[in-house]
C-alpha cells in the first residue's frame, strides 16, 4: 500500500452514510478508503447487498432504512425513488463528532444532532431531480409526465437538505458549479481516488481492438459508440452490465463485442492492450478514463462535464464536440493519425492518485472542524 492516512483520523468519531450499498463503482470505491481510513465507523444507507460490496466496506457496522425488508428490492429499488427521501429520514442520528455523507441522491440528508458536523462529499446533487430527464425518462413518455411532480419534490427536499451540511466537497469543478447553482452553496474540489499503482502500463503492445468499460444505462450514451463503430468497422470491446444490455447487443455490428463484467485485473488488461478507450458520455467526473490513462492508454470523449479537467486535448486524448456517431468517428480518425506518448499519459493520470485523495478530504476535514 503505498499510501497513508492521517495520524489525527484515529482520534475523530465518525459516522459514514452513503445512498446505497448495491454494488463497487466509483462512489463505492472512494467509501472504501473512507472505511479504511475510519475502521471504527458505522455505515448507514438505504440498502446493503452484502454480496455486492467489499468486505472492507462489510467488515463495518452497517445501518440499513425500511427498505431493506422489501422483497426484491436490490434489483428494484430505483421504482422506490419517492420514498427516498423518507427512508433517509428514518434513521436515528448517529452518536458521532463528524458524519461524513458520501451523497449523490439522499445520503447527505441524514438526520444527525445539531452539535455535529457533516462533511458531504457529493458526487453531483441529486441527478435524477436536476439533471438528465430526458436519458431517464424520454423526452414525451407517460413516465416523464408522472415523474415531474415527484421530481419536483425531489427537487425541494434535497434543497433543504444541502442546508444541513457544514461544509460541500465536490467531486470536481464541473460538480462544484453544480452545487452553487443548485445549492447556492460553495465547495472544495478533491478529485476522486484512482490507483495508479495498480492501473500501470504494459510496455510494447499495440492495441488492436478499441475499448468501452461502462454500465449500460442510458445516459451513458453505449449507443452512440455502437453506431459509430458499425461505421468505422475497427474492433471495439464493451465491459459492464445494465440495463441496457441486451438492447445494445440486438443492434451492435459484427464488430463489436459484450463481454459483460469482468474483474479488475482483467479490465487492467483490457486497458493496457486497447488502441483507444473510448468514451462518449457526459460524466460528471470519469473514472475510468482515468485509469485507462494510467495504464498509458490515450482516450476519444466527448468534451462535456469533468473529462475536461482530466484529459488534456492532443496530448492524453481526443475530443469531440457533438454527441453523433459522425463527430466520434472523425474524433477516432484524427487519434488514429496521432504518435501518442504513453509516458506523458501515464503522467496525467498520477495527477489522480490514492494519497493526493486522501489529503484532499483530510483538508476539508480540518476545514470542517474548525
Amino acid at each position: 500500500m503505498s499510501y497513508s492516512f492521517p495520524e489525527n483520523w484515529s482520534k475523530l468519531n465518525v459516522a459514514l452514510c452513503h445512498d446505497w450499498l448495491t454494488g463497487m463503482r466509483g462512489g463505492e470505491r472512494c467509501l472504501e478508503l473512507l472505511a479504511h481510513g475510519f475502521p471504527r465507523a458505522p455505515i448507514h444507507t438505504l440498502i446493503h447487498n452484502r454480496d455486492k460490496v467489499s468486505e472492507a466496506i462489510n467488515a463495518h457496522e452497517i445501518r440499513t432504512s425500511p427498505l431493506q425488508k422489501i422483497p426484491g428490492i436490490f434489483k428494484n429499488y430505483r421504482w422506490f425513488l419517492p420514498f427516498f427521501p423518507s427512508a433517509i429520514r428514518s434513521f436515528a442520528p448517529p452518536d458521532c463528532d463528524l458524519l461524513i455523507s458520501t451523497s449523490h441522491c439522499v445520503a447527505k440528508a441524514l438526520p444527525h444532532k445539531p452539535e455535529t458536523k457533516h462533511l458531504c462529499y457529493c458526487f453531483t446533487p441529486m441527478r435524477y431531480a436536476w439533471t438528465f430527464h430526458d436519458e431517464y425518462l424520454g423526452r414525451q413518455s407517460l413516465k416523464r409526465t408522472l415523474a415531474t411532480p415527484i421530481l419536483a419534490r425531489l427537487r425541494e427536499f434535497d434543497r433543504e437538505n444541502s442546508a444541513g451540511v457544514t461544509r460541500f466537497v465536490a467531486i470536481s469543478e464541473h460538480v462544484r458549479k453544480r452545487i452553487q447553482k443548485f445549492y447556492n452553496r460553495d465547495a472544495d474540489v478533491v478529485y476522486p481516488p484512482v490507483d495508479t499503482d495498480f492501473f500501470s502500463p504494459l510496455l510494447g503492445v499495440r492495441g488492436d481492438y478499441d475499448l468501452i468499460v461502462s454500465a449500460l444505462v442510458p445516459y451513458k450514451k453505449v449507443d452512440l459508440a455502437v453506431r459509430a463503430f458499425a461505421k468505422i468497422g475497427f474492433p471495439l470491446k464493451i465491459i459492464g452490465t445494465g440495463t441496457e444490455f441486451e438492447k445494445l447487443r440486438a443492434v451492435a455490428p459484427v464488430n463489436v463485442e459484450f463481454l459483460g463484467w469482468k474483474s479488475d485485473e482483467d479490465v487492467r488488461e483490457f486497458y493496457q492492450r486497447c488502441r483507444f478507450l473510448i468514451f462518449p458520455g457526459e460524466e460528471d467526473f470519469g473514472i475510468v478514463p482515468i485509469e485507462a490513462q494510467a495504464c498509458g492508454r490515450p482516450v476519444v470523449a466527448f468534451r462535456r462535464g469533468g473529462l475536461t479537467e482530466t484529459i488534456a486535448d492532443g496530448a492524453t486524448g481526443i475530443f469531440f464536440d457533438e454527441q453523433n456517431e459522425e463527430a466520434l468517428a472523425d474524433a477516432v480518425a484524427r487519434a488514429e493519425k496521432k504518435r501518442w506518448d504513453g509516458g506523458a499519459i501515464r503522467r496525467n493520470a498520477e495527477r489522480f492518485s490514492v494519497q493526493k485523495f486522501i489529503d484532499g478530504i483530510d483538508a476539508a476535514i480540518q476545514a470542517c472542524l474548525r
